[in-house]
């Protein structure tokens, strides 16, 4: 992860002359941002190609320093424009080059304090933030709360999931980012639980386009956000986390050093999805926190327990599935919970010994544990408290582990956040790269963290095997993650599940609906630079060798990834490009075969592999060449899948 090159022109323009409204384009001058005061309120409104995307939506904030949101006056402003390219190797592009123009809004209240609101606009996307100065012998400040607000027109749909109550749910560990999506609802309807809901919120403006709405660059300094509900005329606001979360411990307004700025919150638009699936915002704003002098190695790893649960988490188990790691020619083998009691960490010690000598590495489990659940599964203690964590990490590194898959979070407040910036650091100190499970949403950590790999903060796999419903719906969720959830950090979701029952002897437990083309379509469409693929020692004799053969060569970084086609929760198609090799996956939700005709310039006239399924849903695999033009038909069957590879 390095930067290669950065361009910044600030301060262009500096104006100190009052003004009733500013603007700022993006470089192509079709997203515009439009910010004014309304009896003395900021607020900012967005077009796209002089459509309206936003209306007077709200800025400003609230702290014990002063108040922000109400009696301000525009003092001055700024313009500049900037240009930046860097490589990351974690993300859905690993060349990106960010251009984007800057307003500077210095707004000021009856007490002439000052406070910054900056605009970064690209093509496609919007990222501002406010910046407080340090007020006299003021060095410190509570944020009480944020006036920011997205008003969109009434004509808006959503697809949107709910933040659960706190302190529900499996051991009382929500929220957790794992409820469910409704896709284009009505835009005034009430959230499930009535706190509104998590990041990232993606609306349809009619015939309009597209608005992705997140926010980046949350680390110790603030506090994770959602949106509330929407009132009625159509303005959601940004909430802070609910007092509840955390068992009550911790404060809900996050505290900030002066001087200090918020989070980014940030906007993509388009007038299709493409700039919703590819935009990169959420890590052209931020940067690395720290240095690593580790070179971490990403790519693929079994994992026991999604289909052999609990009771596989003993050594001859283990063993299995380190032997299928290398058979499979994987990275990773990840041992999940109740390893320290029912494997122990004398034995531990040999099990990965045994898998270093089957050049498999090996991630460990471990609850985030203190003082705000009610989890058992061990190992607990280890993760909250700082003196007990390095100690552990000493050990795991004097093992050889690689890394390390944390579960079980509190919610979204400023202590939480330390505590997620706490366990990376550390465990980057030590060598260990970092999984979250049953945790929040990552907002730029792939940049920020050199040794995050992956957050679940979804509906993820698990899923399939504890309720039916969940599988019944498996191919709705994944026509919607490449859209929102996926649109804005890696995804953990432990995908891949070839066995037709979910148990360990493929005889009971829950059905799979979906095709095993669709199951090896989701490697490619979801995209996270571990994969934890939920395969099992007896597919590799127990499915066609060609699905066994894919999976041992499918990546799990990605150069260049492009918008096909699709539409959220109904069907969805992606190219995604490693080295000189292009995947292009598409699953369907639908209950109908789905006919596409796709162009594929990137792959035009080449040799490419088919996977797809026949009209009895079985899987098959096929060579061809695709025309010189690029243009390809797909049948995708029901609940199925395809993928052309293609180099």
């Amino acid at each position: 992860m390095k930067s290669y090159l950065i361009i910044m022109a600030l301060s262009l323009t500096v104006s100190v002359l009052p003004a009733q409204e500013l603007s700022v384009t993006g470089p192509d001058q079709h997203l515009k941002v439009q910010v004014s005061l309304k009896d003395g309120k900021p607020v900012y409104r967005v077009s796209y190609k002089d459509k309206t995307v936003l209306e007077d939506s709200p800025l400003g904030l609230v702290s014990n320093a002063g108040d922000f949101s109400q009696g301000l006056t525009c003092v001055e402003h700024k313009e500049g424009r900037i240009d930046k390219s860097y490589v990351q190797d974690r993300i859905k592009q690993s060349n990106i080059r960010y251009q984007a123009n800057e307003l500077t809004c210095t707004f000021a209240n009856p007490d002439k304090q000052k406070i910054d609101v900056i605009f970064r606009v690209s093509n496609n996307d919007i990222a501002f933030r406010y910046v407080m100065p340090r007020y006299g012998e003021t060095g410190s400040c509570v944020i009480e709360k944020e006036a920011t607000g997205f008003d969109f027109p009434s004509y808006t749909t959503t697809f949107l999931t709910p933040q659960s109550d706190a302190m529900i749910g499996w051991k009382r560990t929500k929220p957790s980012y794992e409820e469910e999506y409704r896709a284009d609802a009505p835009l005034y309807e009430r959230s499930q639980y009535g706190h509104g809901y998590t990041f990232p919120c993606l609306f349809r403006i009619g015939d309009d386009g597209w608005v992705l709405v997140s926010e980046t660059g949350v680390d110790s300094h603030y506090c994770a956000s959602h949106l509330s509900d929407a009132t009625a005329d159509g303005l959601y606001t940004l909430a802070f986390p609910m007092p509840e979360e955390n068992n009550g411990n911790g404060t809900v307004a996050p505290g900030l050093a002066l001087p200090g700025c918020t989070p980014w919150r940030t906007l993509t638009v388009g007038e299709t999805l493409k700039p919703i699936v590819e935009t990169t915002v959420l890590w052209d704003v931020v940067e690395p926190l720290y240095e690593t002098e580790h070179n971490y190695r990403f790519g693929r790893g079994t994992w026991s327990w999604i289909l052999w649960q609990d009771g596989s988490i003993n050594y001859d188990d283990q063993v299995k599935y380190v032997d299928l790691a290398a058979a499979m020619g994987y990275e990773y083998v990840l041992i999940d919970n109740w390893w320290d009691t029912n494997i122990g960490r004398d034995r531990i010690k040999s099990l990965v010994e045994y898998a270093h000598n089957k050049q498999v590495d090996v991630f460990l489990w471990y609850s985030s544990s203190g003082y705000w659940n009610d989890i058992e599964q061990g190992p607990v203690n280890c993760m909250d408290n700082p003196i007990v964590r390095k100690r552990e990490m000493k050990w795991l590194r004097s093992l050889g582990v690689k890394g390390i898959k944390v579960d079980f979070f509190g919610g979204d407040k400023q202590e939480t956040m330390r505590l997620y910036e706490a366990i990376l650091s550390d465990a980057d100190d030590n060598g260990l790269m970092v999984i979250f499970h049953g945790c929040t949403l990552p907002r730029g950590w792939e940049r920020m963290y050199p040794n995050y790999v992956g957050s679940e903060a979804v509906l993820a796999s698990e899923n399939l095997i504890f309720n039916q419903h969940f599988d019944d719906n498996e191919a709705f969720n994944a026509c919607l993650h490449p859209f929102i959830r996926n649109a804005v950090g890696c995804m953990e979701f432990g995908g891949v599940l070839l066995n037709k029952r979910h148990n360990r002897t493929n005889d009971g437990g829950t059905v799979r609906k979906t095709t095993d083309i669709f199951q090896l379509a989701t490697a490619v469409l979801f995209q996270n630079p571990i994969q934890n693929f939920a395969i099992t020692p007896n597919n590799l004799t127990d499915v066609p060798a060609f699905e066994i053969d894919f999976l041992k060569q499918v990546p799990t970084t990605w150069d260049e990834t492009l918008f096909i086609d699709g539409y959220p929760g109904k069907y969805c198609v992606l190219a995604r490009r490693h080295g000189d090799r292009w995947y292009v996956a598409g699953v369907n939700a639908g209950k109908e075969p789905l006919k596409l005709k796709v162009s594929l310039p990137m792959i035009a006239g080449k040799k490419a592999t088919v996977y797809d399924d026949d009209k009895k849903r079985n899987p098959r695999m096929s060579e061809t060449v695709v025309k010189a033009d690029g243009e390809m038909q797909l049948v995708i069957q029901p609940e199925g899948g395809v993928i052309v590879a293609a180099r």
